[in-house]
């Protein structure tokens, strides 16, 4: 009888947010693939695309995996053959890094990505964050990095009836019933039911990892383990930077990510009320050495992983992106789209993959907010309407 309380409680919460969520469907004659020549793109004979040979050789591995005549599923507005692509993958067994740029225009075509009429979208940039962590805790690692937790609930309708709309819930039970999941306020102030994979120096830097998803930790012997995301709580995430904008704790030219980490550090007793404002926790795990995991499930490249909405662009898609960096040089290169994000919306629009590092690497993707475009390569041999 429990089970049924259970379920009738999430149901009512998921009706309850439906209406709000439900992305209305996108209208085909809005998007459109126009034809161009490998001549068009700019930059192109420059880029040494040796790097981006292997995270395309990772991305097939998965494609190999999937099912359906489409990669994604098919899921997605541009539709790029499976059984074409695999044919690609098969033929870049044979060839070295130094080739894949003349693999490349043999195999493939591009198509410039236009939306409502208009190619221009938006570029932001996100990195792989870097904690000081420890083992074990003492007067300096005092801050918990939390692993999923053991009474953590996630549950999907149509996992109950096909008939009912596909959404992820997350919560615990409480008193037999399925109630929303502890805030980040909430778990600041508890020692909440979970394993602590590790114990870090900084309460800022914990946050800040939990926004990009994943770290680098450096342990005190030197040594480095990677942190990887495993689930949130749940709740809606607010950015920091809106939430400092709108107290005037912040002036806009300095709202870039590496100026917010500096600002939280420096006034640690209004960091922790304003950090908690975004109710959003994320819940980490040990992650693969060679990377972070991003959707596709392969180690993300840094300069040539993209983050992409993928209603509109396939997961494992080679683009071309033309935009610029923070300091308006000229960005120029072959991108694969292997990840997503929650604020990554729209049929031209991407988070570039800057890498890993320190407040460097933090600084220049934080400041990255550039116009551009890209353009989809499809393998020669697929017909497009």
């Amino acid at each position: 009888m429990m089970h049924k309380y259970i379920f009738l409680t999430f149901l009512l919460l998921v009706l309850a947010g439906c209406s709000e969520e439900k992305e209305k469907p996108i209208p085909a004659a809005d998007l459109q693939l126009k034809p161009v020549s490998f001549a068009d793109l700019r930059g192109f004979d420059a880029d040494d695309m040796s790097s981006a040979y292997e995270a395309f050789r990772r991305g097939c591995a998965v494609i190999a995996r999937q099912k359906g005549d489409f990669l994604g599923n098919g899921q997605a507005q541009i539709k790029i053959s499976r059984p074409d692509y695999i044919k690609i993958c098969a033929a870049a067994e044979d060839i070295t890094p130094d080739k894949f740029k003349d693999f490349i225009r043999q195999h493939f075509r591009p198509y410039l990505v236009v939306y409502k009429n208009s190619s221009e979208g938006k570029f932001t940039a996100y990195y792989e964050a870097e904690i000081k962590a420890s083992p074990v805790p003492d007067e300096r690692y005092k801050y918990p990095v939390y692993g999923r937790p053991n009474d953590l609930v996630v549950a999907n309708l149509k996992d109950f009836d096909e008939a009912l709309p596909a959404k992820k819930i997350i919560g615990r039970v409480q008193d037999g019933r399925l109630v929303p999941y502890y805030t980040r306020a909430e778990i600041n102030r508890q020692r909440i039911d979970a394993p602590v994979i590790l114990w870090a120096d900084s309460a800022v830097d914990v946050y800040i990892m939990q926004i990009q998803g994943s770290a680098v930790a450096v342990l005190p012997d030197g040594g480095k383990l990677r942190i990887a995301f495993a689930e949130s709580n749940g709740h809606p995430f607010k950015g920091i930077g809106s939430v400092l904008l709108q107290k005037g704790l912040l002036e806009p030219k300095q709202a870039s990510m590496g100026s917010i980490k500096k600002w939280l550090k420096a006034n640690p007793e209004l960091a922790r009320p304003n950090m908690e404002e975004n109710q959003r926790y994320i819940f980490h795990r040990l992650g693969n050495p060679e990377g972070p995991i991003g959707a596709l499930g392969v180690p993300l490249t840094a300069g040539r992983s993209l983050a992409v909405d993928k209603s509109f662009v396939p997961l494992g898609a080679l683009l071309w992106l033309e935009t610029t960096s923070p300091d308006k040089a000229l960005l120029n290169r072959l991108v694969l789209a292997q990840d997503i994000g929650s604020a990554i919306k729209g049929a031209v629009r991407g988070d570039y993959f800057w890498g890993s590092g320190g407040d460097d690497v933090l600084e220049a993707a934080g400041k990255m907010n550039s116009a551009g475009r890209y353009f989809v390569l499809l393998p020669v041999t697929q017909e497009i309407e």
